[in-house]
């Protein structure tokens, strides 16, 4: 991996903790100045972007965030409107709710939206994702895949993604949903990638220089098929059984690290905060 990732993420694996304590979308907001910065809500991937708004602007608001905005793309040509790449261009951290991550893709791919999402992140600017914001962080995603089921050859959907994090897969609502068998027929047919299982109110922090640190009540599960020795993997008979050997398993939780370049957790002490994607780790 020459550039592991572009800038600063924080990827959540869906239901995170709004009325709470709300311990991950405190640590998102304490990457920004909660006075000055923008804070702003991209509600693209779901189909009621009013309710999802309302949602986040009311739990950031809790949280003391004084300059909470919305990004509002309900249709494709909203991606070319100049006040929209202004909100990109002027925002501190953009947060994308849940919903379906072909919205996101298909809505804003190849505008100047998206020209400018990737310049951002370069810049510094905090990219969150939760659920479905979360899967389109990579280059390559999970569209579609069946949930509570052994691994089997070729059951797979999978479309090309924001690409803001490279060679890796992520899946959310990971052990809620039983997706660990989806996951593994997408590492049987990318083993060159790395596949990152994120739990329900759970998240990763991922710094330019491909540290994480976990975070949150669950458990992140990292697979790593580089070194598989065989897999029966095909486009024929794709609803048979997947058989895989030598993958390798490592589950990290809250305050675990994992190095994405190496593919395997360190112990080193907390990040700095030059290191880090977020400012009081």
């Amino acid at each position: 991996m020459d550039e592991i990732l572009n800038g600063n993420l924080i990827i959540i694996g869906g239901g995170e903790d709004k009325e709470g304590k709300k311990e991950i979308l405190n640590r998102v907001c304490s990457s920004i100045d909660k006075d000055k910065d923008i804070l702003l809500i991209a509600t693209i991937a779901t189909e009621y972007p009013k309710e999802a708004a309302m949602k986040y602007k009311n739990a950031f608001g809790e949280l003391k965030v004084k300059n909470i905005k919305v990004l509002e793309i309900n249709e494709r040509m909203d991606s070319f409107n100049d006040e929209n790449v202004e909100l990109i261009k002027t925002s501190s951290l953009i947060f994308f709710t849940g919903g379906d991550q072909l919205r996101i893709t298909s809505l804003i791919g190849g505008t100047p939206i998206y020209t400018a999402l990737k310049q951002a992140c370069i810049a510094g600017t905090f990219i969150v994702g939760t659920s479905a914001g979360a899967s389109v962080m990579s280059d390559t995603m999970i569209v579609k895949g069946s949930d509570d089921e052994s691994p089997r050859k070729c059951t797979l959907k999978m479309a090309p993604g924001l690409g803001l994090i490279k060679d890796v897969i992520i899946d959310q609502h990971f052990a809620q949903r039983g997706r660990i068998g989806r996951l593994l027929t997408g590492i049987a047919e990318n083993p060159g990638v790395l596949g990152i299982g994120i739990d329900e109110n759970t998240a990763i922090i991922v710094n330019k220089a491909g540290k994480i640190e976990v975070i949150g009540e669950g458990a992140v599960y990292f697979i790593d098929g580089s070194e598989i020795t065989y897999t029966n993997v095909s486009e024929l008979y794709g609803d048979e059984i997947l058989s895989m050997h030598n993958v390798k398993l490592h589950i990290l939780t809250n305050g675990n690290k994992f190095d994405l370049v190496k593919k395997a957790p360190f112990e080193e002490g907390k990040l700095s905060n030059e290191d880090s994607a977020g400012k009081n780790i």
